[in-house]
């Protein structure tokens, strides 16, 4: 017995030597964490799919990287390892809000630049400058939009000499996006400043090939090495839960994530249009630069809701068993009920508010049919645009209808499984879709594609590897004369 207790000490000593050893090991790994100073405008709560991204990849940053961020977001949430600076913007709201009530958006358009979010700039700059002084990091990193959010991080570059990092979630160069400027002016500033972005950034991010050669092509051969391809992704975690597979073989559901904004096209009816509301929209758009010709009517339920109700006129024992829910929209509930009571497709197509992220992928997880559609092309040529719900979509066993333009959602979809490509105002290819994914559904035998050796490709986790990467390659080729104020 003397001998057991004996025997006790010293193994409990051992316990307690090597629990002490691994805090210590804790602590100092913790010391040795390299440092990343992020600043990210929008952040959860908001629901936007930056927020959501940078919420996804700032979570697998901070298991190799301690994280600090400055938002312009109040009360925004991250994983808890991540320290949040909240800087207030200086946006004059009362003055904007008057001078709107005037009828006088264009002058707002036209002084205030790269966007509204510049009244951030002065107020992050000063914070981050402190927050630099005081963390010491070993690099910036910036998510844009907006993109005078890269201004403030060129601003703290400038002031620290610390290595910067900036990735652009939607090109200034990308047609799609932005098809025209306010001015001839503006199309020059916003191509000058993306070039700027290149030239003082250590490493450029981009989502979209395409835009990532338009914006290379016309780089000197010094910086183009800086550029890099990390597509946007999806979180393995939210199609991991078990969801109802219902056997309901009476009824096929098309659903549609995300917002849509090509409602005003089709507000008023053609007799509505009086003079002044057209003079009106002329003043808006004088002395606008046009890029190209963008097609925002596709950008909406309506050519999809045609569809359906052609589909159903030729298969009159389908009536009211196809339908089209459109989820996250963002638009006042009267302009929507009036255009789909104006294009009579109220009886085929509901159109519901914006939803927890999560929830919107259980829903696309269920559907018969998942839907993009984008803005038109009607010139034919190729944009950079690639929708974030492609990868989220991509992650389930769903059938898709990608009613896109030529460019980059299309190249990108072209060869993934179970992918229906047609033209975004194409009715007669958009039924013929339909009716194909309905004679399968009511035939008792669903159509459902693997897809499982694309998810790692789409996973945050490899995404967020990437960039690390870059981190690791841009902070060991620099040295700490470079960072003055982190000796």
């Amino acid at each position: 017995m003397n001998n057991s207790f004996l025997g006790f000490i010293p193994l409990s000593f051992t316990k307690e030597k090597k629990s002490s050893n691994n805090k210590n090991k804790l602590a100092e790994n913790s010391l040795n964490q390299p440092k990343l100073f992020c600043i990210a405008h929008y952040l959860p709560p908001l629901k936007n799919p930056i927020a959501y991204r940078a919420n996804k990849i700032l979570g697998e940053f901070q298991k190799a990287w301690k994280i600090d961020v400055l938002t312009a977001t109040n009360d925004s949430c991250l994983a808890e390892k991540c320290h949040i600076h909240y800087v207030k913007s200086l946006y004059p709201q009362a003055l904007i809000t008057w001078i709107k009530k005037l009828r006088l958006e264009k002058i707002l358009t036209l002084l205030i630049w790269p966007d509204p979010e510049i009244f951030w700039f002065l107020p992050a700059v000063f914070k981050g400058y402190q927050l630099i002084k005081q963390q010491k990091p070993d690099a910036i990193f910036v998510i844009m939009m907006p993109y005078s959010a890269g201004l403030v991080g060129v601003a703290l570059k400038f002031l620290t000499g610390l290595p910067l990092v900036v990735s652009l979630d939607d090109s200034l160069s990308c047609t799609d996006m932005h098809s025209h400027s306010v001015s001839w002016l503006h199309h020059h500033l916003e191509r000058w400043l993306e070039n700027f972005y290149v030239r003082q950034a250590n490493a450029v991010v981009y989502v979209s090939q395409f835009n990532l050669d338009l914006v290379k092509n016309r780089q000197p051969e010094a910086e183009k090495s800086k550029f890099h391809l990390i597509r946007c992704g999806a979180d393995p975690i939210d199609f991991a839960t078990p969801i109802d597979s219902k056997n309901d073989n009476s009824s096929l559901d098309i659903i549609y994530t995300g917002g849509m904004n090509g409602w005003y096209d089709f507000y008023h009816l053609p007799q509505e249009k009086t003079l002044v509301k057209k003079l009106y929209k002329a003043w808006l758009e004088w002395g606008y630069y046009q890029r190209t010709k963008i097609d925002y009517r596709s950008s909406s339920p309506v050519f999809v809701g045609q569809a359906i109700k052609k589909a159903i006129s030729q298969n009159s024992e389908w009536e009211s068993k196809i339908k089209l829910s459109v989820y996250g929209n963002g638009f006042p509930e009267s302009v929507v009920n009036r255009v789909l009571k104006n294009q009579n497709i109220a009886d085929v197509v509901t159109v519901s508010g914006a939803l927890p992220h999560f929830q919107a992928i259980q829903l696309a997880r269920q559907a018969d049919l998942l839907l993009i559609t984008l803005p038109n092309r009607p010139d034919g040529t190729p944009g950079g645009r690639i929708s974030c719900k492609t990868y989220e979509y991509l992650m389930t066993d769903r059938p898709i209808l990608a009613a896109v333009p030529y460019g980059e959602n299309w190249t990108y979809l072209q060869d993934k499984p179970g992918v229906w490509l047609v033209e975004p105002t194409d009715i007669k290819a958009i039924k013929a879709v339909i009716i194909n994914i309905a004679i399968a559904k009511f035939s008792g035998s669903p159509l459902r594609f693997d897809r499982s050796d694309l998810h790692k490709e789409l996973s945050y986790k490899t995404l967020a590897q990437d960039y690390l990467k870059i981190f690791d390659a841009i902070c060991s080729t620099s040295t700490l004369t470079n960072y003055p104020l982190c000796k």
